[in-house]
């Protein structure tokens, strides 16, 4: 199908979207569920706004289906990050969290940290890739996209323990980036 895309069938869009989806929106839905309570986004909006991003219906040149999840796991995060910043901003209310004004037990919001996390990690993860391109796409799969560890190294190309062992090391090297920006 991808080849059939390359060589402009415009059936190929069409018939791509509904073979990816499940899969693209079970991924949406793993990332979603470990969002901030706040978070308004659902995952099959998530999904959609991913796959416009992608082309929609004039979809790239897709190399192969590493390609096109790994450029999939790139609009999640770009779209997560892109919220994440707009709710933090002052004309949003900051760092507020979102609560429901009939709620009998209003109180006073509290800071959403997931958001901030978000941030701390998209951040850093430009420095790891250009430290290591390999890593910085293995914490962009699991991390943004929500795939297994088995999954991602499936759309890397590289056997699982290489996976494993490359994000042990990423995860250290982001913790350590990331409390050396917040501490000076």
């Amino acid at each position: 199908m991808l080849r059939r895309m390359e060589q402009g069938d415009p059936q190929a869009a069409d018939e791509l979207l509904p073979l990816v989806y499940d899969e693209l929106r079970k991924l949406a839905a793993a990332k979603m569920a470990r969002e901030s309570g706040g978070q308004t986004l659902q995952a099959t909006a998530l999904v959609h706004e991913a796959w416009l991003r992608l082309g929609g219906d004039e979809q790239p040149a897709w190399q192969n289906r590493a390609h096109f999840f790994g450029a999939a796991a790139e609009a999640m995060r770009r779209i997560l990050v892109e919220r994440a910043r707009r709710r933090r901003a002052r004309r949003h209310g900051g760092g507020l969290e979102r609560v429901d004004v009939d709620d009998p037990a209003l109180g006073i919001a509290a800071p959403a940290t997931d958001d901030q996390e978000l941030l701390a990690v998209h951040e850093t993860l430009e420095l790891l890739a250009r430290h290591d391109a390999r890593k910085a796409e293995l914490v962009k799969l699991r991390y943004f996209a929500g795939l297994t560890i088995e999954e991602a190294a499936g759309v890397l190309g590289v056997a699982v323990p290489t996976a494993k062992r490359d994000w042990t090391y990423a995860r250290a090297w982001l913790f350590k980036e990331i409390n050396r920006s917040r501490h000076g």
